[in-house]
Order: C-alpha cells, then structure tokens, then sequence
C-alpha cells in the first residue's frame, strides 16, 4: 500500500507540473496572433509571457510560506484555483490589459513547484527523494517544451482562446485529484508572513522589468529608466537586509549563502533568462513573413514543429541524467548543459536561413537544458541540508523564473528596438538577442566550473 501510495502521490504531482509547466509556453507560439487579434503592438504582447513569470517569481515564496505554515495540501489546491480563474478570465480577454492581468493570477499557480518538492520530500523515502525531484524536474522541463507543440494545432483549429479553455479543464481535474489523493502535510511550521518583504520583493522585480522591456523606448539615459534601475537596485537591497534579519524568511538567505547553492542558483538565473527567452522568441522568428528578407513565414503549427527536436532531445537528456550520474557527476553535466546553450545560442545567431538549421540549433539547446534543468535541482538536494531540500529547490525554480522575466524582457527591449519601416521586426534584433543569449550561457558555464563538489550539508543552526 504505502508504494501505491507514493505512485499515486507521483502520479498527481507530475500532473500539476506538466500542466503549468506547458502553460508557462504555451501562449509563446500564439502572441503574434495574439496582437493582431487585440490590436496591440509587439512590446505590450510580450507581458503576456513575461507578466506571468513576474507574478510566479513573487507569489511562489510567499505562497511556499504559507504551505509550511497551514499545510501544503491546502496551499496547492489555493494556487490551482487562481490558476483556473485565471484561465477562465484570460478565456474572455476583451483587451491586452484583462489578459495580462489573467496571466497575473495564473501566476499564483507558480506554487505548484516547490509545494510538489516538498510534499515529494514529506512523502517518500528519503533515499527515493533525489531520483524522483530529478523526474519531476524532467516533467518540468519536457512539459515547457510541449506547450510550444501543442499551441499550433490548438490556435489553429480552435483558436489562441482554448490555449486557456483546455487548461481550465485539465487544472479543475487536477484541483479534486488533489483533493482526493494528497495526504495533508505530516507537519506544519508556525510562524508569520513577512508581508514587508514579500512588497519589497514584487517592487524591487517590477523596478528592474520595466526600464529593461521599455528602455529602448524611453531611453537608456532618460531620468525615467535611470531612476527605475536606481529604485530597484535599493528596493533589492532593502529586500536582502529585511530577509536577512527575519524570523520568518520567504527566501531563507542561510541556505541561499551556501557556495553550492549560490553557484548553483547563479547559473538557474542565467539559464531560466535563456530557456524563456528561446520559448517566446524562437517560435516569432519562425512566424516572420519572408517578405522581411528573413523568417520564414511559418504558421504556428509549423513553428512549433520545429520546436519538436528541443522538445525530444530535452526529453530524452533530461529523463537520463540521474542515470548518467554515475558516469557524468551532476556538476559535469551542468557545465555540459551550459556549454551545449552558448553552442546552440551562437549557432542560432549565426545560422538561421533555412529551418534545417533552426532545428539543429533548437536540438542542441533541448539536450543542454534536459541535462543541466535535471541537474541542477539534483546538485541542490546533495549539497543542503535534508529539511532544507523543499525550499531550496522552490528557490532555484523560483531564481530560474525571476531570470527569464529578465531575460525575455531584454530579448523583448531588443527586437522591438529594430523595427523596419513596414513595422515588422529587423534580422539585426534576434541576431543581438542570441548573442546576448550566448554571453548568458558563457557565464553560466564559467559559474558551473565554480559549483561546490556535491556533498550532503548537516542542518544549519538558527
């Protein structure tokens, strides 16, 4: 009974994070239908991707608080309804403006992921804990990949609105799923939230997102864009401090000092700036009328069929990591992961006339991220301590959301900031953003040479 028991537990867990998992990239492929069916521009459809990873990288510890404190049961069936009213109203969007704020209460859904490791960490053997946060976060990961497939058939069969109508229906199953096979927590943690720092949380990320998606427009020097950085770089501070002094932390800043971890999560930023990014923008180059001089003039259907290699690859790469462990240590395949990213992201830039190409890139990029996606969240587990391991790995998916808000609001500054006079997007923007995604992922690998070798740390003293 108690193996049937974990296998259902599994079973649903992996149905919640492969369901929000798709719908963090399943609108990517759809947003230039998206904009011209709500007649707006290029820059303002982007925050329908990007508002959604703001919202996840706030609510996500502050709702991962609350699970601790009364339940993280309760707390998952909370976030999947936001995540249903969110489809529903994102389903009847009569403007850009209600579906951005749809995808703001989506966002709330974020939780699922580290409520997942954690009820995975109250719920199994401890010996069985790493290998089945390495499945889960392989689901993740396969799951982004299959939104960007699945979005073509569905807009153009029924329509971008039933990007949000199926999920409604596939989440309202997962709410009575957990409802009826989620234990309730075996143990709760009392405390208070730190309202002050999760304020100074969303303002010092909402300061950053703004200048870096419309600093192009404002003006790099104006006093607007400088006075937001100025204003996010001290809101950043004062959140550091407020955390560090807090008797109920929303991000516990003892384990973030951790070299593992903070090496760790150092590179989760870098590579959640270029999965997101790759996710939102890859799909709008394919989709680009060749009478632009470049693109392809794909539909969004075969947009996403030429997203398929990385879907497959990232499968594959990411299902086998804990197996290649033995041969290839986590650390390895990080640096692996990281190098494939700046090889895929400098061939992108580089080649991209036919769509040939375009796949290879996408292919090689999936094998990067399944590698470094599964390894990460498995470098973690090894090297804090075992009643840490839930809140750290919700940080590193959580620091991993927080940099593709970065990174698909740069990419997105970029591209609309070369613009051809007929208003469709210039060759020259997407060449800059790859490049820019190639410096993220050198970084990242110089980072991954840095991590810690894996060890299991003993508890932390308060």
């Amino acid at each position: 009974m108690p193996g049937n028991s974990t296998r259902r537990t599994l079973a649903v867990m992996a149905t919640v994070v492969a369901a929000f998992s798709m719908l963090q990239s399943l609108v990517s492929p759809a947003l230039p239908v998206i904009q011209r069916d709500l007649h707006t521009d290029p820059g303002t459809v982007t925050w329908v991707f990007t508002a959604l990873l703001l919202s996840v990288s706030v609510s996500t510890p502050l709702l991962g608080r609350i699970g601790d404190m009364y339940g993280k049961d309760r707390t998952l069936v909370i976030g999947l309804v936001a995540l249903a009213l969110g489809c529903l109203l994102a389903a009847v969007a009569p403007n850009i403006g209600v579906l951005i704020a749809a995808r703001v209460i989506q966002g709330i859904g974020g939780v699922v992921f580290p409520l997942a490791f954690g009820i995975i960490r109250d719920e199994f053997p401890a010996e069985r804990v790493p290998a089945t946060v390495g499945v889960v976060s392989a689901i993740i990961a396969a799951g982004g990949g299959l939104g960007i497939v699945l979005a073509g058939p569905i807009v153009e069969t029924l329509g971008w609105r039933w990007l949000f109508w199926i999920p409604l229906g596939v989440v309202s199953a997962s709410i009575l799923l957990v409802r009826r096979y989620i234990p309730a927590s075996p143990s709760r943690h009392p405390g208070r939230i730190d309202w002050l720092a999760a304020v100074l949380l969303s303002s010092w990320l909402i300061a950053l997102l703004l200048p870096l998606s419309s600093g192009r427009s404002w003006g790099w020097t104006s006093g607007l864009t400088i006075g937001l950085f100025a204003a996010a770089a001290v809101l950043a501070a004062a959140w550091v401090t407020v955390e560090l002094r807090s008797k109920n932390p929303l991000i516990d800043m003892r384990v973030m000092r951790l070299p593992a971890v903070w090496t760790t999560n150092l590179v989760a930023l870098l590579f959640g700036a270029a999965m997101f990014a790759v996710y939102a923008f890859v799909p709008q180059f394919m989709q680009i009328p060749t009478v632009a001089g470049f693109g392809f003039g794909s539909s969004v259907s075969e947009a996403g069929v030429l997203m398929l290699p990385m879907l497959v690859t990232m499968a594959i790469t990411g299902s086998l990591s804990g197996h290649l462990a033995p041969y290839f240590p986590v650390k390895l395949q990080v640096i692996i992961g990281s190098a494939l990213s700046l090889v895929a992201s400098l061939t992108f830039a580089g080649l991209h006339n036919h769509p040939w190409q375009v796949a290879i890139s996408t292919a090689v990029f999936g094998i990067g991220l399944g590698l470094a996606y599964a390894s990460m969240t498995s470098l973690i587990v090894q090297n804090v301590p075992r009643e840490h391991t839930g809140a750290a790995t919700g940080m590193n998916a959580n620091i991993r959301t927080i940099g593709g808000s970065i990174g698909t609001a740069l990419s997105s500054s970029i591209i609309t900031g070369h613009l051809q006079p007929t208003g469709l997007p210039a060759e020259s923007g997407f060449t800059d953003t790859f490049l820019l995604l190639s410096a993220f992922s050198a970084a990242a690998v110089l980072l991954a040479l840095a991590i810690p070798a894996a060890r299991r740390t003993p508890a932390l003293v308060s």
